[in-house]
C-alpha cells in the first residue's frame, strides 16, 4: 500500500484546506444527520455547509463506505 490516498479520500487535504474543518468533523456531521440517502446528504452539505458537489460527494461516499466496512 502506498502513502497516497486514493478514491474519495484523495480529496481530503483540499477539503480541509478549503473549508477549514478536519475530515473527522465532517464525518461526524454526516453520521449525526437524520438524512440517510447519499444524494440527500450531498445536497445538504452543499446547501447548508457550502461544500462543492465533488467534495460533498467524496465525504459522503467515504463515510458511508467506512461505516459499512467497505473500502471507498
Amino acid at each position: 500500500m502506498t502513502g497516497t490516498a486514493q478514491g474519495p479520500a484523495s480529496y481530503f487535504p483540499s477539503i480541509e484546506k478549503k473549508y477549514g474543518r478536519p475530515i473527522a468533523e465532517w464525518q461526524e456531521l454526516i453520521r449525526s444527520s437524520p438524512l440517510t440517502k447519499h444524494m440527500e446528504l450531498v445536497s445538504w452539505l452543499t446547501s447548508e455547509h457550502g461544500l462543492g458537489h465533488g467534495h460533498a460527494n467524496a465525504l459522503v461516499a467515504h463515510t458511508r463506505a467506512e461505516d459499512s466496512g467497505e473500502e471507498a
